[in-house]
């Protein structure tokens, strides 16, 4: 299943929604592409909420992909208040992923009262010269939420990823009603965090939204044979995506109503 690209001259109300898979492997890539999802987010250790993947995966998955690669900058998993060390590396995680290939970046940056940092992702956003921002979850840790949506519109932002504050998208659907319809369309809202095919439907009846999720499931690797090792579990679990749930939430997705 493939996907027809949306010319970015179109008004935000009139492009059709989008699926993001967030995948961490390069199997996740592939059922992205061939469940014609619209875009990858690609991070590593989902199960601290993703961090920087690291640039030999994504000229991997570029290699495997025609889809856009936006790649999550994080530098360390925990709170989004970074040294300047850290913003530093932050900065340059930016520049090293738009350098190989990458059609925009993932990122968050927060001060020490919890807000947003306006200055700092104004030097996100020259670093980035242009390529599309997206401002994470980070955001649903903010205090005021609807003060923080104009502050992200106001610093260009292509998109916001947020879960309405919440522990998770369905806690924070009305929240995520109330963001969609502030943000007229200025800016894309993207629903992240514990989106599943069981929940999209109810979702999608928020006008505008788009969805984000990575609906890994655990499977054993392909071929496997047997009882599975006493000690795999030490290893950690292994997850799959699989392309046909990919194609059934991006169908989803592309039959709701346009923005």
């Amino acid at each position: 299943m493939s996907t027809v690209p949306v010319p970015t001259s179109l008004p935000a109300r009139e492009r059709p929604r989008e699926f993001e898979l967030c995948g961490e492997s390069l199997q996740a890539c592939i059922a992205a592409s061939e469940g014609g999802a619209d875009r990858i987010e690609l991070c590593t250790a989902l199960g601290v909420g993703g961090v920087t993947p690291p640039t030999s995966l994504l000229r991997a998955a570029l290699e495997l992909t025609t889809l856009p690669v936006h790649v999550l900058i994080r530098p360390r998993n925990g709170e989004f208040r970074y040294s300047p060390a850290e913003f530093s590396l932050l900065l340059t995680q930016v520049e090293d992923a738009l350098g190989h290939g990458a059609a925009g970046v993932v990122t968050g940056v927060l001060d020490v009262e919890g807000r947003i940092d306006l200055d700092r992702i104004r030097k996100v956003m020259v670093a980035a010269n242009g390529r599309p921002v997206t401002f994470h979850r980070a955001f649903d840790l903010t205090p005021d939420l609807s003060q923080s949506l104009e502050q992200v519109i106001d610093l260009g932002c292509a998109r916001v990823l947020t879960s309405g504050g919440a522990a998770d998208v369905m806690a924070g659907l009305q929240a995520l009603r109330g963001l969609t319809s502030q943000a007229a369309g200025r800016i894309r809202i993207a629903a992240g965090g514990g989106v599943r095919l069981e929940n999209a439907a109810s979702l999608l009846a928020v006008h505008g939204l788009d969805l984000h999720g990575s609906l890994r499931t655990i499977e054993p690797p392909e071929g496997h044979m047997g009882a599975v090792h006493p000690l795999t579990t030490q290893f950690g679990q292994a997850y799959r995506v699989l392309a046909e749930n990919v194609c059934a939430m991006t169908e989803l997705v592309h039959s709701a109503d346009p923005r």
